[in-house]
């Protein structure tokens, strides 16, 4: 199974720009350990489509990892902004500045001296190892639990079968190109054992697959049943000043969002929010409500709208000047309350 899993990655490997292709390997090419470290932190929970854009941009403005380490905390967040799970970006910050701090630029090439770095986990010290250093560490992401938990029949339910599935990508994982053998893997799960519809018949491990030779593959993996997520509720107030200067605050740097710009706000709960807003004004209720969905809850976002003067002093926040201001610089919650306010802007000002 594994030559046959070597010889379908040769000819099938997926075209990724962090990525090293198989012919490229054998003629002498190495990885680089900061583009395999930034695509993997970028990649969890997110897709390989929504995340090649965010690399190209990160990597031509960073090129390396020592560069990113000297960027500004603001700078990195915007380009951030609308990927999602922002404290990846301020670990991602944390751990660049340590390996140009504490490593002289130089990642560690073992699981233990990355996991000791800020925000590497075992999943993402595995993944660098066994990718960008070729050491024989089991990769388990979700693809490769997926294929784990069909190719041996593992009907436990995930998240409790994780164990199991991390032994048995240990047992199968080579001392002979174990990075290739871990990518093989991903790319086997995101193109033919897939979630839905696994096409098993072009499979080159279908031969010893438990999953189809019982016929239960395609419900593999078992999933416990997920709790109901809470609505929790809050209000975005929206300011704009009468030269076109927009009303920002830089949320704390802990919690969601962190370090993020948005619009001053209330606390999200999960009872009616008590109105905060930044400033004294009158305030235009435009019957807009921004619904987003994180992780653990979903939000309804109630937007107040409001044109002010030049005079206008905050309680909180930083007027920003139009020409300095990108909505696209929002966290993706904050970019919805801007593009769906964009057109009630009049309504506020009562014209």
């Amino acid at each position: 199974m594994q030559d046959a899993l070597m010889r379908w990655y040769d000819t099938h490997a997926r075209v990724l720009p962090w990525r090293v292709p198989p012919d490229a390997l054998a003629e002498g090419a190495r990885p680089d350990p900061y583009f395999v470290w930034l695509s993997e932190v970028m990649l969890q929970q997110t897709t390989v489509a929504a995340v090649r854009d965010y690399f190209r941009r990160f990597t031509e403005r960073w090129p390396s990892v020592t560069a990113l380490a000297e960027a500004e905390d603001a700078e990195v967040m915007a380009e951030w902004a609308g990927l999602g799970y922002y404290a990846r970006a301020r670990n991602l910050l944390k751990c660049a500045r340590a390996v140009a701090t504490e490593h002289d630029g130089v990642f560690p090439d073992s699981e233990e001296g990355l996991r000791a770095l800020p925000g590497i986990g075992p999943y993402t010290a595995a993944a660098i190892a066994a990718i960008a250093f070729d050491r024989p560490a089991a990769v388990l992401d979700g693809n490769i639990e997926r294929v784990m938990s069909r190719l041996f029949a593992v009907t436990d339910p995930l998240p409790g079968s994780k164990p199991e599935l991390r032994a048995l990508a240990a047992r199968l994982t080579p001392e002979v190109r174990p990075g290739c053998h871990a990518q093989a893997l991903m790319d086997l799960g995101a193109t033919i054992c897939t979630p839905k519809s696994p096409a098993c018949g072009i499979c080159p491990l279908m031969p010893g697959c438990a999953g189809r030779k019982e016929g239960i593959a395609a419900d593999l993996p078992a999933k416990a049943p997920k709790k109901a997520k809470p609505t929790r509720h809050g209000i975005a107030y929206l300011v704009r000043r009468k030269d076109g200067a927009v009303l920002l605050e830089t949320r704390p740097p802990s919690g969601l969002l962190g370090g993020m710009l948005a619009w001053p706000g209330t606390d999200w709960t999960e009872d009616a929010p008590l109105e905060a807003p930044p400033l004294a004004t009158d305030w235009h209720d435009p019957g807009l409500e921004v619904r987003h969905t994180f992780t653990h809850f979903h939000l309804r976002l109630a937007l107040r709208m409001a044109v002010v003067g030049a005079d206008a002093i905050p309680e909180r926040g930083t007027f920003m000047p139009r020409a300095e201001f990108r909505p696209a610089a929002l966290p993706t919650v904050m970019r919805k309350a801007h593009d769906l306010a964009a057109g009630a802007w009049e309504d506020a000002t009562g014209d």
